[in-house]
């Protein structure tokens, strides 16, 4: 094993770059952050949606993350494979192949976290910016929104950890990931599958179990500024009367 890492580490990594699409470790995360980060503001569209009190809203929305929720992602691939091209009109690459899909998919998990952040949150905030004068848009963008996302921070990134799993299935479309570089290893040694496949499971658990660690952490010191707010809030500091420098009665 140790001697196909020495004479492989390279393609794991990047793949055939510079000479070639740059592909391993380093395009499985890009991937992984690039459908991460154009997936969530899809994502907060249709959380809002989820929770609209306008039918008009709502009832898209949820029909579009049930139906994602409930088709296999490798069908997702498939579906971007053929229509994207199809609806922009020319050709392209495996990795935005493989993006658009993740986006399209991971929308609807991301939804429902957003929403359960949304769903957790007191109804106190949301009276208490209407009470302002906020309307509804701008009561979920600038105050339920953001406290959301906070407290969503830890699923956040447990659903981002299924989608460093989920670029594995871009090796069905040839895009230059870390499994595909595996196999061209493999298909390079030949005589060598068990060692190459461990190379390949080792990284991916050593990678989703620091992120995994990460999450955890995050969850922990989430939970300990709620109980510390909490007892800020039970026990209020006394008033001071400024002419005696004593609590007022």
């Amino acid at each position: 094993m140790i001697d196909v890492i020495r004479d492989n580490w390279l393609l794991l990594l990047i793949g055939q770059y510079p000479n070639g699409p740059l592909g391993g470790l380093v395009a499985t995360l890009l991937i992984a952050i690039t459908g991460l980060l154009l997936a969530l503001p899809c994502a907060m569209l249709l959380a809002l949606g989820r929770i609209s009190p306008y039918r008009g809203f709502r009832l898209p929305a949820s029909a579009i993350v049930q139906t994602l929720r409930g088709t296999p992602f490798i069908m997702v691939i498939f579906w971007s494979y053929f229509a994207l091209p199809w609806l922009i009109g020319r050709p392209i690459s495996g990795f935005w192949t493989l993006v658009g899909a993740l986006v399209i998919y991971e929308a609807a998990y991301l939804a429902e976290v957003i929403r359960a952040g949304i769903l957790a949150l007191p109804r106190g905030q949301t009276e208490a910016a209407r009470s302002l004068g906020l309307g509804y848009w701008r009561t979920m963008i600038y105050v339920i929104l953001p406290q959301a996302l906070y407290n969503s921070l830890p699923s956040l990134l447990s659903q981002f950890i299924s989608l460093i799993k989920e670029t594995s299935l871009g090796y069905v479309i040839s895009v230059n990931e870390f499994t595909f570089a595996a196999a061209q290893v493999n298909t390079a040694l030949l005589t060598k599958p068990v060692q190459v496949f461990s190379i390949l499971a080792i990284t991916y658990f050593l990678l989703c179990f620091s992120l995994t660690e990460t999450a955890r952490f995050i969850e922990r010191r989430i939970s300990r500024r709620r109980k510390g707010q909490g007892t800020a809030q039970a026990n209020p500091s006394p008033i001071i009367n400024p002419l005696t420098t004593e609590p007022a009665p």
